[in-house]
Protein backbone atom coordinates (compact mmCIF):
# COMPACT_ATOMS: atom_id res chain seq x y z
CA UNK A 1 0.00 0.00 0.00
CA UNK A 2 1.35 3.36 -0.76
CA UNK A 3 0.69 6.33 1.25
CA UNK A 4 -1.58 8.31 -0.82
CA UNK A 5 -3.61 4.96 -0.86
CA UNK A 6 -2.97 4.80 2.65
CA UNK A 7 -4.68 8.40 3.12
CA UNK A 8 -7.41 7.48 1.20
CA UNK A 9 -8.56 4.48 3.14
CA UNK A 10 -8.14 6.34 6.07
CA UNK A 11 -10.53 9.22 5.31
CA UNK A 12 -12.72 6.47 3.98
CA UNK A 13 -12.83 3.88 6.00
CA UNK A 14 -11.66 5.31 9.90
CA UNK A 15 -13.46 8.89 9.55
CA UNK A 16 -16.36 8.43 7.15
CA UNK A 17 -15.44 10.71 4.61
CA UNK A 18 -18.08 10.18 1.42
CA UNK A 19 -17.19 13.26 -0.38
CA UNK A 20 -14.09 15.46 -1.33
CA UNK A 21 -13.66 18.39 -3.85
CA UNK A 22 -11.14 19.17 -5.67
CA UNK A 23 -9.29 19.84 -9.57
CA UNK A 24 -6.84 17.24 -10.16
CA UNK A 25 -3.31 18.81 -11.44
CA UNK A 26 0.10 16.72 -12.25
CA UNK A 27 0.99 17.35 -8.50
CA UNK A 28 -1.68 15.09 -7.24
CA UNK A 29 -2.57 12.56 -9.81
CA UNK A 30 -1.11 9.76 -7.17
CA UNK A 31 -4.12 10.98 -5.02
CA UNK A 32 -6.30 10.21 -7.66
CA UNK A 33 -5.62 6.54 -8.05
CA UNK A 34 -8.48 4.37 -6.57
CA UNK A 35 -10.83 7.27 -6.25
CA UNK A 36 -12.93 6.44 -8.97
CA UNK A 37 -14.05 3.47 -7.31
CA UNK A 38 -13.31 3.63 -3.70
CA UNK A 39 -16.34 4.36 -2.74
CA UNK A 40 -15.77 8.59 -2.23
CA UNK A 41 -17.55 10.70 -3.84
CA UNK A 42 -15.57 13.41 -5.93
CA UNK A 43 -17.26 16.60 -6.87
CA UNK A 44 -15.05 18.98 -9.39
CA UNK A 45 -15.50 22.97 -9.31
CA UNK A 46 -13.83 25.04 -11.04
CA UNK A 47 -11.86 26.80 -9.06
CA UNK A 48 -9.90 26.12 -5.98
CA UNK A 49 -12.18 29.21 -3.70
CA UNK A 50 -15.30 26.94 -4.76
CA UNK A 51 -13.74 24.00 -3.61
CA UNK A 52 -13.43 25.46 -0.65
CA UNK A 53 -16.60 27.36 -0.47
CA UNK A 54 -17.96 23.77 -1.13
CA UNK A 55 -16.16 21.97 1.97
CA UNK A 56 -17.77 25.08 3.84
CA UNK A 57 -21.37 24.52 2.91
CA UNK A 58 -21.50 20.99 3.08
CA UNK A 59 -19.90 21.23 6.52
CA UNK A 60 -22.02 23.97 7.96
CA UNK A 61 -25.30 21.97 6.82
CA UNK A 62 -24.09 17.96 8.15
CA UNK A 63 -21.64 19.06 10.65
CA UNK A 64 -19.23 16.79 9.08
CA UNK A 65 -15.94 18.59 7.94
CA UNK A 66 -15.66 18.52 4.56
CA UNK A 67 -12.63 17.66 2.89
CA UNK A 68 -10.73 19.34 -0.62
CA UNK A 69 -7.73 17.44 -2.26
CA UNK A 70 -5.49 20.68 -3.75
CA UNK A 71 -2.43 21.31 -5.84
CA UNK A 72 0.56 22.96 -4.44
CA UNK A 73 1.32 26.64 -5.18
CA UNK A 74 -1.46 28.43 -7.34
CA UNK A 75 -4.22 25.58 -5.96
CA UNK A 76 -3.44 26.31 -2.37
CA UNK A 77 -3.66 30.55 -3.21
CA UNK A 78 -6.90 30.22 -4.48
CA UNK A 79 -7.96 28.22 -1.74
CA UNK A 80 -6.96 30.18 1.05
CA UNK A 81 -9.49 32.82 1.06
CA UNK A 82 -12.39 30.05 1.66
CA UNK A 83 -10.43 29.12 4.26
CA UNK A 84 -10.32 32.53 6.22
CA UNK A 85 -14.29 32.32 5.99
CA UNK A 86 -14.10 29.11 7.99
CA UNK A 87 -11.79 30.28 10.01
CA UNK A 88 -13.59 33.07 11.01
CA UNK A 89 -16.70 31.02 11.54
CA UNK A 90 -15.11 27.83 13.13
CA UNK A 91 -15.98 25.57 10.41
CA UNK A 92 -14.16 22.16 9.94
CA UNK A 93 -12.41 21.69 6.83
CA UNK A 94 -9.77 19.33 6.10
CA UNK A 95 -7.24 21.06 3.10
CA UNK A 96 -4.75 18.01 1.79
CA UNK A 97 -2.14 19.45 -0.65
CA UNK A 98 0.57 18.35 -2.27
CA UNK A 99 4.12 20.08 -2.01
CA UNK A 100 6.90 20.13 -4.34
CA UNK A 101 9.82 17.08 -3.36
CA UNK A 102 11.09 17.19 -0.22
CA UNK A 103 15.27 16.98 -1.84
CA UNK A 104 13.76 20.59 -3.53
CA UNK A 105 12.17 22.68 -0.55
CA UNK A 106 13.31 25.84 0.03
CA UNK A 107 15.80 25.72 -2.20
CA UNK A 108 14.19 28.55 -4.96
CA UNK A 109 15.06 26.50 -8.02
CA UNK A 110 11.79 27.73 -9.75
CA UNK A 111 10.14 24.36 -9.61
CA UNK A 112 6.28 24.04 -11.16
CA UNK A 113 4.17 25.69 -8.12
CA UNK A 114 6.85 26.61 -6.12
CA UNK A 115 6.48 28.40 -3.17
CA UNK A 116 9.03 29.60 -0.55
CA UNK A 117 7.09 28.31 2.11
CA UNK A 118 3.64 26.79 1.26
CA UNK A 119 3.25 25.74 5.20
CA UNK A 120 4.08 28.76 6.43
CA UNK A 121 1.28 30.77 4.25
CA UNK A 122 -1.07 28.43 4.93
CA UNK A 123 -0.52 28.20 8.77
CA UNK A 124 -2.70 31.79 9.08
CA UNK A 125 -5.67 30.46 7.93
CA UNK A 126 -5.91 27.48 9.63
CA UNK A 127 -5.70 25.36 13.29
CA UNK A 128 -2.45 23.91 11.91
CA UNK A 129 -0.50 23.32 8.75
CA UNK A 130 1.77 20.15 8.69
CA UNK A 131 4.08 19.04 6.79
CA UNK A 132 4.10 15.33 6.34
CA UNK A 133 8.02 13.75 5.82
CA UNK A 134 7.02 10.18 7.16
CA UNK A 135 4.25 8.55 5.68
CA UNK A 136 4.41 6.48 8.66
CA UNK A 137 3.05 9.44 10.89
CA UNK A 138 -0.02 10.13 8.33
CA UNK A 139 -2.82 8.08 10.98
CA UNK A 140 -1.26 10.10 13.72
CA UNK A 141 -1.67 13.62 11.58
CA UNK A 142 -5.25 12.51 10.64
CA UNK A 143 -6.41 11.99 13.70
CA UNK A 144 -4.87 15.71 14.97
CA UNK A 145 -6.69 17.08 12.12
CA UNK A 146 -9.94 15.09 12.97
CA UNK A 147 -9.39 15.71 17.06
CA UNK A 148 -9.93 19.71 16.25
CA UNK A 149 -12.57 18.88 14.62
CA UNK A 150 -14.68 16.91 17.24
CA UNK A 151 -13.33 18.11 20.70
CA UNK A 152 -11.73 21.57 20.42
CA UNK A 153 -13.08 24.77 18.32
CA UNK A 154 -13.50 23.21 15.09
CA UNK A 155 -11.75 25.30 11.81
CA UNK A 156 -9.60 24.52 8.79
CA UNK A 157 -6.61 21.97 8.50
CA UNK A 158 -3.96 21.95 6.33
CA UNK A 159 -2.23 18.68 5.54
CA UNK A 160 0.86 18.95 2.86
CA UNK A 161 2.38 15.96 1.42
CA UNK A 162 5.85 16.23 -0.72
CA UNK A 163 4.96 14.63 -4.30
CA UNK A 164 7.75 12.15 -3.91
CA UNK A 165 5.99 10.42 -1.16
CA UNK A 166 2.43 9.79 -2.46
CA UNK A 167 4.06 6.46 -4.16
CA UNK A 168 5.91 6.09 -1.19
CA UNK A 169 5.09 2.42 -0.10
CA UNK A 170 3.79 2.31 3.83
CA UNK A 171 3.20 -0.89 5.95
CA UNK A 172 0.13 -2.72 5.51
CA UNK A 173 -1.32 -2.91 9.18
CA UNK A 174 -5.08 -2.55 10.10
CA UNK A 175 -6.32 0.49 9.99
CA UNK A 176 -6.09 2.38 13.17
CA UNK A 177 -10.19 2.89 15.09
CA UNK A 178 -11.55 6.30 15.67
CA UNK A 179 -10.56 8.08 18.89
CA UNK A 180 -13.58 8.50 20.83
CA UNK A 181 -13.30 11.63 21.47
CA UNK A 182 -15.34 13.88 23.87
CA UNK A 183 -15.59 17.86 24.49
CA UNK A 184 -14.20 19.24 27.75
CA UNK A 185 -17.61 19.77 30.57
CA UNK A 186 -17.80 23.25 32.26
CA UNK A 187 -15.82 23.80 35.65
CA UNK A 188 -18.88 22.45 38.20
CA UNK A 189 -18.09 25.03 41.00
CA UNK A 190 -18.03 27.89 38.19
CA UNK A 191 -21.59 26.19 36.78
CA UNK A 192 -22.96 26.59 40.27
CA UNK A 193 -21.87 30.28 40.24
CA UNK A 194 -23.78 31.04 36.92
CA UNK A 195 -26.83 29.05 38.00
CA UNK A 196 -26.89 31.27 41.20
CA UNK A 197 -26.52 34.68 39.53
CA UNK A 198 -28.90 33.64 36.91
CA UNK A 199 -32.05 32.59 39.46
CA UNK A 200 -31.10 35.75 40.88
CA UNK A 201 -31.18 38.28 37.95
CA UNK A 202 -34.50 39.88 37.41
CA UNK A 203 -33.70 41.23 33.88
CA UNK A 204 -31.49 38.20 32.61
CA UNK A 205 -30.60 38.01 28.76
CA UNK A 206 -29.41 35.23 26.73
CA UNK A 207 -26.85 35.61 24.08
CA UNK A 208 -26.90 32.10 21.70
CA UNK A 209 -23.99 32.03 19.10
CA UNK A 210 -22.97 29.40 16.17
CA UNK A 211 -21.26 26.98 18.80
CA UNK A 212 -24.73 26.02 20.22
CA UNK A 213 -26.38 24.74 16.56
CA UNK A 214 -25.52 20.78 17.60
CA UNK A 215 -27.45 21.66 20.85
CA UNK A 216 -30.95 22.44 19.82
CA UNK A 217 -33.08 21.07 22.91
CA UNK A 218 -30.87 21.61 25.52
CA UNK A 219 -30.84 25.48 24.56
CA UNK A 220 -34.95 25.60 24.01
CA UNK A 221 -35.04 24.05 27.65
CA UNK A 222 -32.91 26.25 29.27
CA UNK A 223 -33.88 29.47 28.08
CA UNK A 224 -37.60 28.56 28.34
CA UNK A 225 -36.65 27.90 32.00
CA UNK A 226 -34.44 31.01 32.28
CA UNK A 227 -37.54 32.61 30.89
CA UNK A 228 -35.05 34.44 29.34
CA UNK A 229 -35.24 36.85 26.21
CA UNK A 230 -32.51 35.28 24.02
CA UNK A 231 -30.33 36.82 20.95
CA UNK A 232 -29.30 34.14 18.56
CA UNK A 233 -26.66 35.07 16.28
CA UNK A 234 -26.68 34.88 12.22
CA UNK A 235 -24.99 31.37 12.54
CA UNK A 236 -27.60 30.08 15.21
CA UNK A 237 -30.77 30.63 13.24
CA UNK A 238 -32.99 27.97 14.36
CA UNK A 239 -31.43 27.06 17.43
CA UNK A 240 -34.43 27.90 19.27
CA UNK A 241 -37.03 26.56 16.33
CA UNK A 242 -38.88 28.97 14.50
CA UNK A 243 -40.89 32.20 16.04
CA UNK A 244 -40.06 31.08 19.27
CA UNK A 245 -41.57 33.68 21.75
CA UNK A 246 -37.89 34.30 23.63
CA UNK A 247 -36.01 34.55 20.14
CA UNK A 248 -34.90 38.43 19.43
CA UNK A 249 -33.26 37.04 16.20
CA UNK A 250 -29.74 38.38 15.25
CA UNK A 251 -30.66 41.79 15.79
CA UNK A 252 -28.09 43.00 18.70
CA UNK A 253 -27.06 45.49 16.63
CA UNK A 254 -30.56 47.70 16.46
CA UNK A 255 -31.36 49.96 18.96
CA UNK A 256 -34.39 48.39 20.68
CA UNK A 257 -32.78 45.11 21.43
CA UNK A 258 -29.44 47.32 22.50
CA UNK A 259 -31.37 48.97 25.10
CA UNK A 260 -32.76 45.70 26.43
CA UNK A 261 -28.88 44.90 26.64
CA UNK A 262 -28.04 47.52 28.64
CA UNK A 263 -29.92 46.92 31.14
CA UNK A 264 -29.56 43.04 31.68
CA UNK A 265 -28.72 42.72 34.78
CA UNK A 266 -26.79 39.01 34.44
CA UNK A 267 -26.10 37.98 30.76
CA UNK A 268 -25.29 34.67 29.58
CA UNK A 269 -23.22 33.93 26.52
CA UNK A 270 -22.72 30.73 24.87
CA UNK A 271 -20.49 29.69 21.92
CA UNK A 272 -20.40 33.22 20.49
CA UNK A 273 -17.44 35.53 19.83
CA UNK A 274 -19.34 38.62 20.65
CA UNK A 275 -18.24 39.69 17.46
CA UNK A 276 -18.85 42.78 15.34
CA UNK A 277 -20.58 41.27 12.37
CA UNK A 278 -22.80 39.91 15.12
CA UNK A 279 -23.36 42.50 17.39
CA UNK A 280 -22.04 45.68 15.86
CA UNK A 281 -22.95 45.82 12.34
CA UNK A 282 -23.26 49.25 11.86
CA UNK A 283 -19.43 49.55 13.43
CA UNK A 284 -20.19 51.83 16.35
CA UNK A 285 -19.62 50.00 19.24
CA UNK A 286 -22.58 50.79 20.96
CA UNK A 287 -23.52 46.80 22.08
CA UNK A 288 -23.21 47.51 25.73
CA UNK A 289 -23.44 45.21 28.17
CA UNK A 290 -23.33 46.75 31.87
CA UNK A 291 -24.58 44.00 33.84
CA UNK A 292 -22.70 40.56 35.30
CA UNK A 293 -21.35 38.22 32.15
CA UNK A 294 -21.26 34.66 32.42
CA UNK A 295 -19.56 33.11 28.96
CA UNK A 296 -19.19 29.86 28.15
CA UNK A 297 -16.46 28.86 25.12
CA UNK A 298 -14.41 26.06 23.86
CA UNK A 299 -11.54 28.33 23.68
CA UNK A 300 -10.17 29.67 26.84
CA UNK A 301 -9.01 32.59 25.10
CA UNK A 302 -12.37 33.50 23.81
CA UNK A 303 -13.82 34.20 27.53
CA UNK A 304 -11.98 37.23 27.48
CA UNK A 305 -12.59 38.93 24.24
CA UNK A 306 -14.97 42.09 23.44
CA UNK A 307 -16.86 42.33 26.37
CA UNK A 308 -15.84 42.32 30.21
CA UNK A 309 -16.43 39.02 31.56
CA UNK A 310 -17.67 38.36 34.91
CA UNK A 311 -17.26 34.70 35.40
CA UNK A 312 -15.77 32.40 32.33
CA UNK A 313 -16.11 28.50 31.92
CA UNK A 314 -14.23 26.52 29.53
CA UNK A 315 -16.72 23.75 28.26
CA UNK A 316 -18.66 22.62 25.48
CA UNK A 317 -22.03 24.33 24.65
CA UNK A 318 -24.60 21.41 24.00
CA UNK A 319 -22.99 19.97 27.35
CA UNK A 320 -22.98 23.18 29.06
CA UNK A 321 -26.47 24.20 28.24
CA UNK A 322 -27.71 20.87 29.45
CA UNK A 323 -25.71 20.87 32.97
CA UNK A 324 -27.25 24.60 33.66
CA UNK A 325 -31.18 23.53 32.82
CA UNK A 326 -30.49 20.98 35.76
CA UNK A 327 -30.34 23.64 38.10
CA UNK A 328 -33.52 24.52 37.08
CA UNK A 329 -36.01 21.72 36.97
CA UNK A 330 -39.05 24.67 37.06
CA UNK A 331 -39.38 27.33 34.66
CA UNK A 332 -38.87 30.72 36.22
CA UNK A 333 -41.60 33.65 35.65
CA UNK A 334 -39.64 36.98 34.51
CA UNK A 335 -41.82 38.15 31.92
CA UNK A 336 -39.72 36.59 29.13
CA UNK A 337 -41.79 36.34 26.61
CA UNK A 338 -43.03 39.87 27.81
CA UNK A 339 -39.90 41.61 26.97
CA UNK A 340 -38.88 39.38 23.87
CA UNK A 341 -42.44 40.29 21.96
CA UNK A 342 -42.38 44.33 23.16
CA UNK A 343 -39.05 44.38 22.20
CA UNK A 344 -39.59 43.25 18.64
CA UNK A 345 -42.40 45.35 18.28
CA UNK A 346 -39.89 48.73 19.04
CA UNK A 347 -37.61 46.72 16.21
CA UNK A 348 -40.61 47.15 13.66
CA UNK A 349 -38.78 45.57 11.21
CA UNK A 350 -41.40 44.44 9.08
CA UNK A 351 -42.21 48.62 8.45
CA UNK A 352 -38.70 49.29 8.77
CA UNK A 353 -37.31 50.65 5.07
CA UNK A 354 -33.78 49.02 4.91
CA UNK A 355 -35.93 45.81 5.48
CA UNK A 356 -40.30 46.27 4.29
CA UNK A 357 -38.97 44.77 0.45
CA UNK A 358 -37.91 41.77 1.51
CA UNK A 359 -40.85 41.12 3.99
CA UNK A 360 -42.97 39.58 0.99
CA UNK A 361 -39.39 38.07 -0.76
CA UNK A 362 -38.99 35.76 2.34
CA UNK A 363 -42.77 35.15 2.85
CA UNK A 364 -42.53 33.69 -0.87
CA UNK A 365 -39.62 31.34 -0.12
CA UNK A 366 -41.11 30.41 3.18
CA UNK A 367 -44.41 29.56 1.56
CA UNK A 368 -42.66 27.54 -1.13
CA UNK A 369 -39.84 25.72 0.25
CA UNK A 370 -40.36 25.91 4.50
CA UNK A 371 -37.51 23.60 4.91
CA UNK A 372 -35.09 25.09 2.83
CA UNK A 373 -31.41 25.56 3.56
CA UNK A 374 -30.75 29.50 2.56
CA UNK A 375 -27.33 29.83 1.82
CA UNK A 376 -26.22 33.70 1.25
CA UNK A 377 -23.39 36.27 -0.03
CA UNK A 378 -22.92 39.57 0.80
CA UNK A 379 -25.84 41.25 -0.89
CA UNK A 380 -28.92 43.01 -0.04
CA UNK A 381 -31.39 40.16 0.55
CA UNK A 382 -28.77 38.43 3.10
CA UNK A 383 -28.68 41.52 4.65
CA UNK A 384 -32.41 41.89 5.51
CA UNK A 385 -32.70 37.88 6.01
CA UNK A 386 -30.25 38.09 8.23
CA UNK A 387 -32.79 40.24 10.42
CA UNK A 388 -36.29 38.92 8.86
CA UNK A 389 -35.63 34.74 8.61
CA UNK A 390 -36.32 32.39 11.45
CA UNK A 391 -35.72 28.72 10.52
CA UNK A 392 -37.02 25.49 11.74
CA UNK A 393 -33.66 23.69 12.74
CA UNK A 394 -30.43 25.27 12.94
CA UNK A 395 -27.44 24.67 9.96
CA UNK A 396 -30.45 25.89 7.99
CA UNK A 397 -28.94 29.74 7.42
CA UNK A 398 -25.49 30.62 6.60
CA UNK A 399 -24.42 33.09 4.66
CA UNK A 400 -20.70 34.94 3.97
CA UNK A 401 -21.55 37.95 6.10
CA UNK A 402 -19.99 37.44 8.71
CA UNK A 403 -16.65 37.08 9.92
CA UNK A 404 -14.67 37.04 7.21
CA UNK A 405 -16.71 38.62 4.88
CA UNK A 406 -16.08 37.39 1.63
CA UNK A 407 -17.47 37.73 -1.54
CA UNK A 408 -18.40 34.86 -4.10
CA UNK A 409 -19.74 32.35 -1.04
CA UNK A 410 -22.90 31.97 -1.65
CA UNK A 411 -23.16 29.89 -5.16
CA UNK A 412 -20.80 27.57 -4.07
CA UNK A 413 -21.32 27.15 -0.93
CA UNK A 414 -24.96 26.10 -1.61
CA UNK A 415 -23.63 23.45 -3.71
CA UNK A 416 -21.94 21.84 -1.09
CA UNK A 417 -25.10 21.92 1.09
CA UNK A 418 -26.98 20.10 -1.55
CA UNK A 419 -24.50 17.47 -1.78
CA UNK A 420 -24.34 17.35 2.03
CA UNK A 421 -28.43 17.26 2.44
CA UNK A 422 -29.51 15.68 -0.88
CA UNK A 423 -33.27 15.48 0.42
CA UNK A 424 -33.59 19.28 1.71
CA UNK A 425 -34.23 21.97 -0.80
CA UNK A 426 -31.29 24.87 -0.87
CA UNK A 427 -31.30 28.12 -2.14
CA UNK A 428 -28.35 30.55 -2.75
CA UNK A 429 -28.92 34.07 -2.45
CA UNK A 430 -26.20 35.99 -4.59
CA UNK A 431 -25.88 39.25 -6.11
CA UNK A 432 -25.21 39.91 -9.30
CA UNK A 433 -21.58 41.53 -8.16
CA UNK A 434 -20.89 38.87 -5.30
CA UNK A 435 -21.49 36.34 -8.29
CA UNK A 436 -19.18 37.22 -10.63
CA UNK A 437 -16.31 35.55 -8.38
CA UNK A 438 -17.82 32.12 -8.89
CA UNK A 439 -20.19 32.31 -11.36
CA UNK A 440 -18.08 29.15 -12.81
CA UNK A 441 -19.48 26.92 -10.27
CA UNK A 442 -22.78 27.21 -12.17
CA UNK A 443 -21.14 24.12 -14.43
CA UNK A 444 -20.63 21.82 -11.61
CA UNK A 445 -24.37 22.32 -10.65
CA UNK A 446 -25.46 21.12 -13.93
CA UNK A 447 -22.81 18.76 -13.93
CA UNK A 448 -23.84 17.16 -11.11
CA UNK A 449 -27.51 17.64 -11.34
CA UNK A 450 -28.04 19.53 -8.04
CA UNK A 451 -31.38 20.93 -7.71
CA UNK A 452 -30.10 24.13 -5.85
CA UNK A 453 -32.53 27.18 -6.70
CA UNK A 454 -30.24 30.67 -7.54
CA UNK A 455 -32.12 33.74 -6.80
CA UNK A 456 -29.93 36.53 -8.16
CA UNK A 457 -30.18 39.87 -6.55
CA UNK A 458 -29.63 41.84 -9.90
CA UNK A 459 -29.10 46.07 -9.07
CA UNK A 460 -26.44 46.91 -11.51
CA UNK A 461 -22.99 46.63 -9.51
CA UNK A 462 -22.45 46.95 -5.70
CA UNK A 463 -24.97 48.85 -3.99
CA UNK A 464 -23.87 48.49 -0.38
CA UNK A 465 -20.55 50.39 -1.45
CA UNK A 466 -22.41 52.54 -3.05
CA UNK A 467 -24.11 53.60 -0.45
CA UNK A 468 -21.06 53.85 2.05
CA UNK A 469 -19.10 55.82 -1.20
CA UNK A 470 -22.15 58.55 -1.08
CA UNK A 471 -22.57 58.29 3.39
CA UNK A 472 -18.93 59.42 3.45
CA UNK A 473 -18.69 61.73 0.49
CA UNK A 474 -16.55 60.11 -1.72
CA UNK A 475 -17.36 59.71 -5.46
CA UNK A 476 -18.66 56.67 -6.66
CA UNK A 477 -15.93 54.78 -8.75
CA UNK A 478 -15.66 51.17 -9.16
CA UNK A 479 -19.08 50.30 -7.98
CA UNK A 480 -21.21 50.45 -11.07
CA UNK A 481 -19.50 47.23 -12.82
CA UNK A 482 -21.48 45.99 -15.79
CA UNK A 483 -22.80 42.58 -15.84
CA UNK A 484 -23.40 40.08 -18.40
CA UNK A 485 -26.88 39.11 -19.77
CA UNK A 486 -27.00 36.04 -16.55
CA UNK A 487 -30.13 34.55 -18.70
CA UNK A 488 -27.89 33.94 -21.29
CA UNK A 489 -25.13 32.89 -19.58
CA UNK A 490 -27.13 30.50 -17.76
CA UNK A 491 -28.81 28.58 -20.46
CA UNK A 492 -24.84 28.61 -21.53
CA UNK A 493 -23.72 26.27 -18.86
CA UNK A 494 -26.94 24.19 -19.49
CA UNK A 495 -28.82 26.13 -16.70
CA UNK A 496 -32.54 27.00 -16.32
CA UNK A 497 -33.07 30.46 -15.82
CA UNK A 498 -35.84 33.16 -15.73
CA UNK A 499 -36.14 36.76 -14.75
CA UNK A 500 -38.77 38.02 -12.47
CA UNK A 501 -39.83 41.35 -10.42
CA UNK A 502 -42.46 41.07 -8.53
CA UNK A 503 -43.43 38.62 -5.32
CA UNK A 504 -45.96 36.68 -7.64
CA UNK A 505 -43.35 36.29 -10.35
CA UNK A 506 -41.26 34.59 -8.02
CA UNK A 507 -43.81 32.23 -6.47
CA UNK A 508 -44.45 31.08 -10.07
CA UNK A 509 -40.79 30.79 -10.63
CA UNK A 510 -40.46 28.58 -7.38
CA UNK A 511 -43.32 26.44 -8.31
CA UNK A 512 -41.94 24.80 -11.46
CA UNK A 513 -37.99 24.36 -10.29
CA UNK A 514 -36.60 21.21 -11.51
CA UNK A 515 -35.31 18.01 -9.76
CA UNK A 516 -32.62 17.16 -11.89
CA UNK A 517 -30.67 20.81 -11.96
CA UNK A 518 -30.47 24.17 -10.81
CA UNK A 519 -32.67 26.81 -11.65
CA UNK A 520 -31.40 30.88 -11.83
CA UNK A 521 -33.88 33.16 -10.91
CA UNK A 522 -32.76 36.69 -11.28
CA UNK A 523 -34.75 39.39 -9.72
CA UNK A 524 -34.96 42.90 -11.36
CA UNK A 525 -34.00 45.03 -7.91
CA UNK A 526 -35.82 48.01 -9.68
CA UNK A 527 -38.94 46.74 -10.45
CA UNK A 528 -38.98 44.48 -7.16
CA UNK A 529 -38.63 47.60 -4.90
CA UNK A 530 -41.21 49.78 -7.05
CA UNK A 531 -43.53 46.52 -6.42
CA UNK A 532 -43.90 46.47 -3.02
CA UNK A 533 -43.31 49.89 -2.23
CA UNK A 534 -46.94 50.40 -4.17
Amino acid sequence: MTCAQLLLRLLRDTYGVDTVFGIPGVHTVALYRGLENGGVRHVTPRHEQGAGFMADGYARATGKPGVCLIITGPGMTNIATAMGQALADSIPMLVISSLNRRDTLGRGQGRLHELPSQQQLMAGVSRFSHTLLDPAALPEVLARAFAVFESQRPGPVHIEIPIDLFDAPVTSAELPPPARLFRPAPDPEGLALAAAWLREAQRPLVLLGGGCVEAPAAARTLVERLDAPTVTTINAKGVLGRDHPLDLGANAALPAVRELARHADVILAVGTELGETDYDVVFDDGFELHGRLIRIDLEAQQLVRNQQVSLGLVGDAGRSLALLAEFFPEALSRAGRERTAATLAALGLAADLAFAPFVPFYAVLREALPEAILVGDSTAPVYAGNHLVSQPEPRRYFNASTGYGTLGYGLPAALGAQLGQPTLPVVALVGDGGVMFTLSELATAVEERLPVVIVLWHNQGYEEIRRYMDAHGVARCGVDIQAPDFQTVAAGFGCLATRVGNPAELARALAVRPNGGPLLIEVDASAWLEATES
